[in-house]
């Protein structure tokens, strides 16, 4: 009679790690996110930059650059940054096991987002000037747009990440990979509106 050995468990190693940390690969996911913001940071500065330059080498003609009015785009900013606040309290909420507050916080969050989103649809209705106007006018409707994706795309991720710290969801004190990414882009995404709203409004 032949005694069959157990079958040996490759999801873990003998010291309890993944097979790629115990071979001293570690957990990679942080590293890629990180190499798509820098990546995406390049995109922004070259939208800024080709702005820079149409403005200092193409002036426009008169009456072709608009004084953009200050106060929506300050509350905007002011809101974004506030959202930056809310998020880091959630994941501090979430890291210390209290997984409701976190959730409570996250909809702030993503309600805020929301809210700089309806304050730009806001602004786009008010302008003097439309896309095809000037050079002017097409740039900063870029600018706003590729960054309000962003900001599209955030208001998702946090949705979504708030559902997940439900009971029984990815999200849980000892797991919170997924929270922390989205929380890392969306101190990029208000970063980028900063100097955005410098270059745009302020220059």
């Amino acid at each position: 009679m032949t005694s069959t050995a157990p079958l040996q468990d490759t999801s873990t190693s003998l010291h309890g790690d993944t097979p790629a940390e115990a071979g001293g690969y570690g957990d990679f996911r942080l590293f890629g996110l990180a190499t798509f913001l820098v990546a995406d940071g390049m995109t922004f500065a070259g939208f800024f930059a080709a702005y820079l330059t149409f403005r200092a080498v193409n002036p426009l003609p008169e009456g072709g650059n608009y004084e953009l009015e200050l106060l929506l785009p300050t509350i905007n900013t002011v809101v974004l940054i506030i959202s930056s606040f809310t998020f880091h309290r959630a994941g501090k909420e979430c890291r210390g096991g209290n997984l409701g507050a976190s959730r409570l916080w996250l909809a702030i969050t993503a309600a805020l987002g929301a809210a700089f989103l309806a304050g730009q649809m806001v602004e786009y209705f008010s302008l003097p000037f439309s896309l095809t106007d000037n050079l002017f006018a097409s740039t900063f409707y870029a600018l706003t747009g590729f960054h309000g994706l962003h900001v599209t795309l955030g208001v998702i991720c946090i949705t979504i990440v708030a559902l997940q710290t439900r009971a029984g969801g990815r999200i849980s004190a000892s797991d919170h990979f997924g929270l922390e990414a989205a929380e890392l882009y969306w101190h990029f995404v208000d970063g980028i509106w900063v100097v955005l709203y410098g270059i745009l409004y302020l220059l």
